[in-house]
């Protein structure tokens, strides 16, 4: 019944102007995988699964380094975050407790946001629920929809948000826990019919919400667990933001 991780590191980041994958770019010496790596130990997730994707040797070789075991899968093509997960399908067939699922760039996702919204997951018997923030500049991002009783609507994405919806400033961490088995009965309905011809997890959301699930999202209390590097100015602002603040991994 153990809870377990997916960590998403498959990410080429062209823009990073690096050699390595974008995961393991550096905030305060350390690899931006290794602090979310950190953050799921100290919030007692020991069963962790990387998905790696460009130059996966770099991936492998770093987690060759730790002194404890990370298992990983291949993301041979990069086709979306539902496809990564998909990857991992034979690790949560492993599994009937819950998974969360990280985004391997999000340095400042905290051991406390991922132990607190673990225990309103299952307080509130959620099949699913987004790790959210609240931020004041939301452009970019996936808004949070909520109904009257505050249970997660719709994930809406800045694309193909209505007028109402971009003043919410709410927003998707891109961090979930899921109810393994529950994730399962629905990652192979998840569908490409998108512009991108890509398989998105939040659209595991709306599987759920359609097959009468509950789906819920937990604030995290500080706006930083949303924050990631896509190219060397956003990485230069997480270095300052670790040192200003006193982060460490």
């Amino acid at each position: 019944m153990g809870n377990c991780a997916i960590i998403l590191a498959g990410g080429e980041g062209k823009r990073m102007k690096s050699d390595k994958p974008k995961t393991l770019s550096p905030v305060l010496g350390k690899p931006m995988l290794m602090w979310v790596i950190s953050a799921l130990k100290n919030a007692g997730i020991d069963d962790i699964c990387v998905v790696k994707g460009f130059k996966k040797e770099c991936i492998e070789e770093f987690l060759d380094t730790l002194d404890f075991g990370v298992k990983s899968v291949y993301q041979a093509e990069r086709l979306g975050t539902g496809h990564a997960v998909m990857m991992a399908k034979s690790f949560l067939e492993k599994h009937s407790g819950n998974v969360v699922i990280l985004n391997g760039d999000a340095p400042f996702m905290t051991s406390e946001t991922i132990g607190k919204s673990l225990a309103q997951h299952i307080e509130s018997e959620c099949a699913a629920t987004v790790i959210s923030a609240k931020v004041d500049d939301p452009t970019g991002y996936g808004r949070i929809v909520r109904d009257t009783n505050g249970n997660l609507k719709a994930i809406v994405e800045q694309k193909d948000a209505d007028e109402e919806t971009l003043k919410i400033n709410e927003v998707n961490s891109g961090g979930f826990w899921f109810d393994c088995q529950l994730l399962l009965s629905v990652l192979g309905r998840i569908k490409s019919d998108n512009k991108a011809k890509e398989y998105y997890l939040p659209d595991a959301l709306k599987l759920l919400l359609s097959d009468g699930k509950k789906v819920g999202a937990f604030t995290a209390e500080c706006s930083d667990t949303v924050l990631g590097a896509n190219d060397p100015k956003q990485l230069e602002e997480l270095n300052r933001i670790a040192t200003e603040k006193g982060y460490t991994c």
